[in-house]
């Protein structure tokens, strides 16, 4: 079985040196960089796996550097790193396209569990796709799993990797009311420790990328008091 390479981006020398130590000690191969124009080489030269990305680093932070990958077409995991609290700190790194965020002081069960769920996530999302091209198409939204590709008419639509999953759950369940816990559950992976308010922000941005506007519900409805759907 091939080691997964997980890359930790932290100035701090003593949580990079817990962090090394305790994915050895649960299998994976730890690899660092402590500012964040060393992340970007480290991440093009190494290829990590998953990528545990601090958010106040000296040279580039931590949300120039997702938002740098994910512009590039970079799909590696990214769990956020922060020590602090305030929502939209939380809001802004899923926004740039991390797929988790963790708060400092964090607990390293916490750190390992979320490791693994957001991993097994992307595993299955990349490798168990069927044979041949799957798509699915609601009126003029064309969804191509197996391009992980999005079209509105002839027009792409760029989506970060959690707001694909996410759309591609609720097509695949079209007509069906899915509540947020659900798709927690499905699509950052029932061992996600994250709020439920994670499932509103994807779904906002969602709809902006896919040309809905204001209160409009073209594709993706709220179901007051129970979740969304796709019409």
């Amino acid at each position: 079985m091939i080691m997964k390479k997980i890359l930790i981006i932290e100035d701090e020398p003593n949580i990079r040196e817990l962090v090394l130590y305790n994915l050895k000690a649960n299998g994976y191969e730890g690899i660092e960089a402590e500012d964040g124009y060393m992340g970007i080489t480290m991440v093009h030269k190494e290829k990590p796996d998953l990528i545990l990305l601090d958010i106040m680093l000296p040279g580039k932070n931590g949300y120039d550097i997702c938002k740098e990958l994910r512009e590039e077409g970079n799909e590696t995991p990214i769990i956020m790193l922060t020590a602090k609290n305030e929502e939209i700190d939380k809001v802004l790194g899923l926004e740039f396209g991390a797929d988790d965020y963790i708060s400092k002081p964090f607990g390293i069960r916490e750190l390992m569990a979320r490791i693994k769920a957001v991993l097994r996530r992307y595993d299955n999302t990349h490798d168990n796709l069927p044979p041949g091209e799957h798509i699915l198409k609601i009126n003029d939204l064309e969804i191509n799993i197996e391009r992980h590709q999005v079209k509105v008419g002839e027009q792409l639509v760029d989506l970060t990797l959690k707001e694909f999953e996410l759309l591609c759950y609720l097509a695949e369940n079209r007509g069906h009311v899915l509540t947020r816990d659900q798709l927690l559950d499905k699509v950052w992976g029932i061992e996600y420790a994250g709020e439920t308010r994670t499932v509103d922000v994807h779904i906002r941005y969602l709809r902006k990328k896919l040309g809905q506007s204001g209160d409009e519900e073209k594709y993706i409805e709220t179901i007051r008091g129970k979740g969304y759907k796709i019409k």
